[in-house]
């Protein structure tokens, strides 16, 4: 065989891995309350593009759409020992990018849309009031969880995610919760994922199952 053939016959094969690569991924979200493609075949340019991506955020690979300036009152800082920010960070932030009901959903690259999120059970920054949600872009290690023994040591806290799926994962909590060593959204939610067996409508892209408190007892001791 030529040599020129032989490079064809790899490169086509390349191509059918990461065309098989990228099906894969695009139908963990296909489908789901994340698609946005509303028919228009595209699904990741919603948050993602390729180029002229927007660097401003941290934990935003190659990130697209606009980001929240909604100024939100935090979770009460006197009900934790732990630190906490003083805005949403990482990927909080770009999650409230969409969830803080005021932010387009469909604002994203050069596009500018006015179509904000208005089912307020899923805008949970609505109005900017995180007081009455989980705490989020708080700093959960080992010495918090010596100063408060209601929580476990992410440490060595052992979880499996997307249990009994194809995905399923398993590690401690905080290689696998945490972002940057915080609690985020991305602790409990993965945004690309429903999980087989778990993404049912009751729990949206839950990493743990919410099953007799399964969620909550991976980080609380009680």
């Amino acid at each position: 065989m030529k040599r020129n053939n032989v490079f064809s016959v790899l490169l086509s094969s390349v191509l059918m891995s990461l065309f098989s690569t990228a099906s894969v991924m695009a139908g963990t979200i296909t489908g789901t309350a994340h698609d946005l493609s509303g028919g228009t075949q595209q699904i990741c340019v919603f948050c993602h593009t390729p180029h002229n991506s927007d660097t401003s955020v941290g934990d935003a690979p190659l990130w697209n759409h606009t980001v929240t300036t909604t100024a939100f009152t935090m979770y009460p800082a006197g009900n934790l020992d732990a630190a906490q920010d003083a805005q949403p960070t990482g990927t909080s932030k770009l999650c409230l990018s969409c969830h803080d009901g005021v932010t387009a959903i469909d604002s994203y690259g050069n596009n500018t849309a006015l179509n904000a999120m208005t089912n307020l059970s899923a805008a949970v920054g609505a109005g900017g009031n995180l007081t009455d949600d989980h705490p989020i872009s708080i700093t959960y290690d080992t010495a918090l969880s010596s100063t408060d023994p209601g929580l476990h040591d992410p440490a060595t806290r052992s979880v499996i995610i997307g249990e009994g799926g194809d995905k399923t994962r398993n590690g401690t909590v905080a290689a696998l919760l945490l972002s940057d060593g915080k609690v985020q959204c991305t602790s409990c939610h993965d945004v690309h994922n429903n999980f087989v067996g778990i993404g049912t409508n009751d729990e949206p892209f839950l990493k743990v199952s919410k099953g007799n408190s399964k969620l909550c007892l991976t980080c609380h001791n009680k």
